[in-house]
């Protein structure tokens, strides 16, 4: 037996994460095991989306948060790693300059990356062949606080991709551009027309928090119905109201609805009932990315 520990992190807008696993490489397939997995709920977005830069105050704890992850990280004996940021510190000004203080003071080394890059990460996670029927196009839809990222399938490939600067967090920030979310729908439009019928295939913390709520078991696919019936009644809630009695984190009580309307969203405008939800995140993505990496390294 050869197991190795990978680990992988994620600075997005609306959190930041760290997933460490074992990969045991002595199977003719490598088996992926998750020992730790941490989600720190530092919402860059909410300043960025507003300010354009990232204050103080959050600079502070995204600092916090990266020297705890080295720490855990040494206590784990990471043979390697791969540390990613996405929508907000890409548009943040002062992105670059915190990344740099990042490594300076964890020793962590950042790499900013488009959208298009995040959803080709989350592809190499792996999975979501399992779920794909041939015969059918499906639409990959990741949301996250500040964009979403789209990938058309067929066959089991890769047909095209686009991500748009339609965020959970930039939504109820206001902050979402009109163009923006016309080009949006322009462009579901587009994919509906020529690639009909489509399956949806939902990823990020909220799609999966929805597929629970709803009481789905693994593998159960989300329905349009059932999806739009939670919408109904969770914005309906006050805020405190979502917390006390669908038990959620108050981190994750507000941006579940703009996250429930860009589903609906997409759902409505290519016609389908069916949302499927592998529970693959960008940190999967990494790890496997990571994996694959040192692998073509030895060749």
């Amino acid at each position: 037996m050869k197991i190795e520990t990978y680990a992988a992190i994620d600075i997005g807008s609306n959190a930041i994460r760290l997933l460490i696993n074992n990969v045991d490489k002595s199977l003719r397939h490598p088996d992926f095991k998750k020992v730790a997995y941490i989600r720190v709920p530092i919402r860059l977005g909410a300043d960025v989306f507003t300010s354009g830069m990232i204050s103080e105050e959050k600079k502070g704890l995204v600092l916090e948060a990266m020297m705890g992850f080295r720490h855990l990280m040494n206590a784990y004996k990471v043979k390697s790693y791969k540390a990613c940021a996405t929508s907000a510190m890409r548009d943040a000004g002062n992105g670059r300059e915190i990344v740099k203080t990042i490594k300076k003071d964890s020793n962590i080394d950042i790499e900013i990356i488009t959208g298009r890059e995040e959803a080709n990460m989350i592809f190499e996670a792996g999975g979501l062949d399992a779920m794909m029927d041939k015969n059918r196009n499906y639409l990959y839809v990741d949301v996250g606080g500040g964009s979403t990222e789209l990938v058309l399938y067929g066959d089991q490939h890769k047909i095209t991709s686009r991500s748009f600067q339609l965020g959970t967090v930039r939504l109820l920030s206001g902050k979402v551009v009109k163009s923006e979310l016309e080009n949006f729908e322009e462009w579901l439009e587009e994919i509906y027309r020529n690639h009909a019928p489509l399956s949806i295939i939902g990823s990020g913390g909220n799609i999966n928090k929805i597929h629970k709520l709803v009481g789905k078991r693994e593998g159960e696919h989300l329905t349009y119905t059932e999806t739009k019936i939670l919408y109904d009644v969770l914005r309906n809630m006050t805020y405190e109201e979502r917390i006390l009695n669908y038990k959620l984190n108050p981190y994750r009580a507000d941006v579940i609805i703009p996250a429930l309307r860009i589903f609906l969203m997409i759902a409505k405008i290519c016609k389908t009932n069916e949302i499927y939800v592998p529970k693959l995140g960008l940190v999967d993505g990494l790890i496997h990315h990571l994996y694959q990496e040192q692998i073509r390294s030895k060749k």
